[in-house]
């Protein structure tokens, strides 16, 4: 989508309880030591808008797409991996992230491989376009701190395959992730200016240094739970995925899963709905 060719690509790790167990990736964490036992692992990228010879090619590559996901070939496992994302703007002093001003968020699919040995988690992330998923409408963010619009969003995701609806990810409540507001944003700024290269992680502030400091970024803040039904069940040819951020004063799980059946759905909801092609 050239509607974020210049923006940063940057995904959080760990951010929701027990993901990264589910996910087959808990070990690959092992050595990366938090301040918090509750805080992230960790952020990765997977875009730069800019081509540099610190970072993989691949990285370059724009992934997003709000209607498609494209397979990297039938023999790799991918998962969908239901999430919320921030559209933000950022702010730079002395050669270091200064400030990030979160503007809006969306459903977003950090579409991952399931790539055993993998050296980096930006590995599994970016293997050319439409491997990304992000929902054209994005909701407006009045205020990035508890009271604020976002308390009012729940997250669910749904995978139709063969005419049938399966529940892929948990319906939970955006409150749910580990760290939210004022203190993800705190976290997320120490962690771009002090990230080393070091196990899965790399340094993602040499990034934005060679792509010239981006003023504005994507950020998805963490992969839910899955359902049984999710935890094993890797993407084919035709099924569409659907990840849904809904009101939960308006509506139940019940209506956004109706309308996953009818493909109709309320203009309060940020709906991200992409066919699985190869």
């Amino acid at each position: 989508m050239e509607l974020y060719k210049e923006y940063i690509g940057l995904g959080i790790a760990g951010n929701f309880a027990l993901h990264l167990d589910q996910a087959g990736e808990a070990a690959d964490f092992k050595d990366v030591v938090t301040e918090d036992e509750a805080a992230p692992k960790g952020m990765f990228p997977f875009y730069l808008p800019c081509q540099n010879d610190i970072a993989s090619a691949q990285l370059s590559i724009n992934p997003f797409s709000s209607t498609t996901i494209t397979l990297p070939d039938a023999t790799q496992n991918v998962q969908a991996e239901p999430e919320v994302a921030i559209v933000c703007e950022f702010g730079y002093e002395d050669g270091k992230l200064a400030s990030i001003k979160p503007t809006h968020f969306c459903a977003y699919n950090d579409c991952s491989i399931r790539r055993e040995g993998a050296k980096k988690i930006s590995e599994k992330k970016n293997w050319g376009e439409n491997s990304k998923g992000i929902a054209e409408l994005h909701i407006p963010i009045d205020r990035y701190t508890i009271g604020g619009v976002k308390d009012s969003y729940k997250i669910v995701s749904f995978l139709k395959r063969n005419e049938k609806v399966y529940q892929y990810g948990e319906d939970v409540e955006l409150n749910g992730y580990s760290y939210l507001y004022e203190k993800l944003l705190g976290w997320i700024k120490n962690q771009i200016n002090t990230q080393k290269d070091f196990g899965p992680l790399e340094p993602i502030l040499d990034y934005i240094k060679a792509c010239n400091y981006p003023k504005k970024a994507i950020i998805s803040i963490g992969a839910t739970r899955y359902t049984e039904f999710g935890e094993r069940g890797f993407l084919k040819e035709g099924d569409e995925v659907f990840v849904v951020l809904y009101h939960k004063d308006r509506n139940t799980i019940e209506d956004v899963r109706q309308c996953v059946e009818k493909g109709l759905f309320t203009p309060s909801m940020s709906v991200l709905h992409q066919k699985v092609v190869l």
